[in-house]
């Protein structure tokens, strides 16, 4: 790619926001937009029994006036960790890598993180390093204007679809737990990837990305 990417903060974003990662050198990651629910900033959506499972972060009481993504901060209302830690448990316990990858993984529900934005951030670090990509990860200092930058920011939302996508990212199919019942479900969590495939996600996102 010849241009550099700005992204939006996301919750264990999906597959098709990590094929954007991998296929570049350097991805802002916006911190002054305006915080939106029903997004993936502070949802992510997994591979459960029944079929797609959506995890939220719930979010501290926002005041009247728009505010931003880096000010948000996660509220501990309803043992949300707890409740996400056994949604991936259930989920996930049959899959090839989940004992290989749950240790580091559990730590960052066990480490309390006052701010949404940074345990987004950090979270996308390491499973950058788990699959061995390396782009440069920054976060911006003003919001970013989409002038000098691929501009994705509202592009990989859950209300979207892979149409929607299509210009960049063509899911490339991959063994799931429950997809004998469910059938392959595209586009889901980045973590449904990493524990069914372990190193071989990279060989996914390669596969996946049409933006070389």
């Amino acid at each position: 790619m010849n241009k550099d990417l700005v992204l939006g903060s996301a919750y264990l974003a999906p597959v098709s926001y990590f094929a954007m990662l991998y296929s570049c050198e350097k991805a802002y990651i916006e911190r002054y937009d305006h915080y939106m629910k029903q997004t993936y900033r502070n949802r992510c959506i997994i591979a459960s029994a029944d079929g797609p499972l959506s995890l939220t972060i719930p979010v501290e009481k926002l005041s009247d006036g728009k505010n931003l993504m880096k000010d948000i901060r996660i509220s501990e209302h309803g043992n949300w960790r707890h409740v996400h830690r056994n949604a991936f448990l259930s989920a996930y316990k049959q899959s090839a890598f989940f004992d290989y990858y749950m240790d580091e993984f559990n730590a960052f529900f066990e480490k309390k993180y006052d701010f949404l934005y940074d345990f987004n951030m950090e979270m996308t670090h390491w499973i950058c390093e788990q699959i061995d990509i390396n782009p440069e990860l920054m976060p911006t200092d003003d919001y970013m204007q989409g002038d000098n930058v691929l501009d994705f920011r509202e592009v990989i939302h859950p209300k979207h679809t892979i149409e929607d996508v299509k210009s960049f990212f063509i899911p490339s199919p991959y063994y799931q737990v429950f997809e004998q019942k469910n059938g392959f479900i595209k586009d889901l969590s980045i973590i449904d990837l990493l524990f069914n495939m372990g190193p071989e996600s990279l060989i996914v996102l390669k596969n996946s990305s049409l933006m070389k």
